[in-house]
């Protein structure tokens, strides 16, 4: 029980903080299940959504994608910024809880009705977006609708092809396939060097546009579709395995792609 007198003298003489300390919010581990989107990580959700438009977010610190034909996974790990006894959670941190969102384009857009949006998960079901006096409750998906990618880590299963691919040339590669409409792209090993060429495989005079990335005493040629190089703008360190996978590890995020190539590839 406080003693009221002992208490009215603590007031009276300044010791009431080193008896009862005033506890500061940040310095407090609330249990609140709240969290803020960071830019960078609107940015590779909005990536993500291309790939597949449901995604099934996991507690923790990992975001990770597949596409309905499973041939393209994306996964992302996010720093931590801030420390973890802060009251309000960024995705820079862990995720609060485990939720699937069905359409996640909707979800972004919704999103981007506020300014700065608070992310309440008290409730199983929704989540209340929150910001001054605008409120929305989005409901979650049922995680069995959602394709969702394999527990277990991703290996190649051979590392037979590498090489670095710019941010501006991946730029001139894509814009190219455009500006042509090429649907097919190829990284082909010949004569010593490693080129990627936009082009229309199936057509012997379609244009066509190419880059040299690298060298090599092998003859390859790895063929992928263009509409699957789903990869945020970057510079990415890319290893091709002639089992028909291949790695694009981003060096401005941390993040990775995984594609498969096409079936008519060959590695001689």
């Amino acid at each position: 029980m406080i003693n009221a007198w002992a208490l009215a003298a603590e007031v009276l003489y300044g010791d009431m903080d080193k008896t009862y300390p005033i506890i500061n919010p940040s310095e407090m581990k609330l249990r609140d299940k709240t969290m803020k989107l960071s830019e960078k990580t609107l940015t590779l959700l909005k990536n993500f959504s291309n790939i597949n438009q449901s995604i099934l977010f996991k507690q923790g610190s990992s975001l990770r994608t597949i596409s309905v034909m499973k041939n393209i996974l994306a996964e992302a790990t996010i720093d931590e910024d801030l420390p973890t006894d802060f009251g309000i959670y960024d995705l820079d941190e862990d995720l609060p809880t485990d939720f699937g969102i069905y359409d996640l384009g909707q979800f972004l857009n919704g999103l981007a009705l506020h300014t700065r949006p608070e992310l309440d998960f008290q409730n199983e079901g929704y989540v209340y977006i929150k910001e001054g006096r605008m409120r929305s409750k989005y409901f979650f998906a049922d995680p069995r609708v959602i394709v969702t990618p394999p527990e277990k880590e991703i290996t190649l299963p051979s590392e037979d092809v590498s090489f670095t691919l710019s941010t501006d040339q991946l730029d001139k590669l894509l814009k190219a396939a455009g500006i042509y409409q090429l649907p097919d792209l190829a990284v082909v090993g010949k004569n010593g060097v490693v080129k990627i060429q936009v082009r229309d495989k199936k057509n012997d005079t379609s244009n066509d546009f190419a880059i040299t990335v690298g060298e090599t005493d092998d003859t390859f040629e790895f063929n992928f579709k263009v509409e699957n190089i789903k990869i945020l703008p970057g510079t990415y360190d890319v290893v091709v395995s002639k089992k028909l996978l291949s790695r694009f590890t981003c060096q401005n995020y941390n993040l990775k792609y995984y594609i498969a190539l096409e079936p008519d590839s060959t590695f001689e």
